[in-house]
């Protein structure tokens, strides 16, 4: 697989370079119009976007914002990604008005060596995530029309490989491809917790279905030493367990699984010993912490209990390596989050080697206002991270695999 290094030795001064990069950043309303609540994204994508630059590239960046239907709409227009990226990089950032119709065009065309442009957002257009390979085909010749014959496509969206689409997939079978300093991270990372994990290996998970990241723990509870299940997904195994779970979150169909799950790994599988319950999921709901066995008709639990945080704080301190995807309760309403917090506060505590995978993960590193750097690595791609553990062939590094 060439990367981003090969492609500087070659030169890339004058030359124009698409880069698919992530920059699907959550976006709220300060009353003012959309802002960014959180920019760890646009971070992630600067190493490779400011080496491209630098060495006199004229950076074409195409990305995606949420799921528009295929159409233009103006909520999820890339326009405030394009002003926090142009802050960031310290250079104005042109947003074309579209995807690689006559304002892209022009805006590429006009670009100045060193120069960076975003294109709106590539899901605007039908062709990105169509199942056809005809139609996805022929979005990924525009986007490498606007580049020319000298072009080079740069894959740095790492939350995004998993996906067969024309930006991502097709665009690196008409350019020739290589791998950006994300994406190589990212896979360097995610390898080393596939190969030989320094033991006592630990996987924290959270988030709300089992059937979610039922692949992931078929997968890795053959490598694990301890599997540590809260979000709401917990309430399913603890039904699976014979206790009641009130009016809490649960896949009825997921629960003979979870027996099977707990009947062969059982002795790595821990499970909530108490709970956070409320009747309502508000900021302001009277909250009570009960035992796992003793939850309550008609209430719903929101987060682990402090005898199930100091027992999983115990685990993650003897570990040597940890992979942690999912939230432990509703982190985003300070009742709720106590249980994340405490978990990340002890994962960043940990001497062991750190994985955060990506998503609501690592939105609730920012969000607890946790130090990044206490964690080894922070994944930008929950869903690609998840895949790569299974061991699922992910379409958009195939590719650059095969060129």
């Amino acid at each position: 697989m060439k990367t981003l290094d090969d492609l500087l030795a070659e030169g890339v001064s004058g030359r124009r370079v698409l880069v698919r990069s992530d920059l699907n950043v959550p976006l709220g309303d300060n009353g003012a119009g959309e802002t960014i609540t959180d920019d760890g994204r646009i971070r992630a994508s600067l190493p490779t976007l400011r080496r491209l630059a630098d060495a006199g590239a004229r950076v074409v960046v195409t990305a995606h914002l949420g799921r528009p239907k295929g159409a233009p709409d103006p909520r999820y227009s890339l326009r405030p990604v394009a002003a926090r990226l142009g802050e960031l990089l310290g250079t104005g950032v042109r947003l074309a008005e579209d995807v690689t119709g006559p304002s892209a065009r022009s805006i590429v065309d006009s670009l100045a060596d060193g120069g960076v442009a975003l294109l709106e957002n590539v899901r605007f257009d039908p062709r990105e995530t169509s199942k056809d390979d005809a139609e996805r085909g022929g979005l990924a010749g525009e986007l490498a029309a606007l580049v020319g014959e000298s072009g080079a496509f740069v894959s740095d969206g790492f939350g995004v490989v998993h996906r067969k689409q024309a930006s991502v997939f097709d665009v690196a079978r008409v350019l020739p491809g290589y791998a950006g300093q994300l994406v190589l991270a990212e896979i360097e990372v995610l390898r080393r917790l596939t190969g030989d994990p320094e033991q006592p290996y630990v996987v924290v998970l959270g988030g709300s279905k089992v059937s979610d990241k039922l692949a992931v723990i078929e997968s890795l509870l053959p490598r694990v030493d301890r599997l540590l299940v809260g979000g709401g997904m917990c309430f399913t195994f603890m039904a699976a367990e014979g206790l009641g779970v009130g009016d809490s979150l649960l896949e009825a169909e997921m629960i003979d699984t979870c027996k099977r799950l707990l009947a062969e790994s059982g002795d790595k599988i821990m499970v909530p010993a108490d709970v956070v319950m409320a009747e309502e999921v508000t900021a302001d709901a009277p909250t009570h912490t009960v035992l796992a066995a003793q939850m309550w008709e008609g209430w719903k639990g929101l987060d682990i209990g402090p005898i199930t945080a100091e027992r999983y704080g115990q685990v993650i301190a003897e570990a040597r390596t940890i992979f942690w995807n999912g939230p432990m309760g509703v982190f985003e309403l300070p009742p709720f989050a106590v249980g994340t917090a405490q978990v990340a506060q002890d994962i960043v505590d940990s001497n062991a080697y750190s994985v955060v995978g990506g998503g609501d993960s690592a939105a609730a590193v920012r969000a607890l206002g946790l130090p990044e750097d206490g964690f080894s690595h922070i994944s930008t791609g929950g869903g690609a991270s998840l895949e790569f553990l299974e061991g699922k062939e992910l379409p958009g590094i195939a590719v650059l695999e095969r060129a």
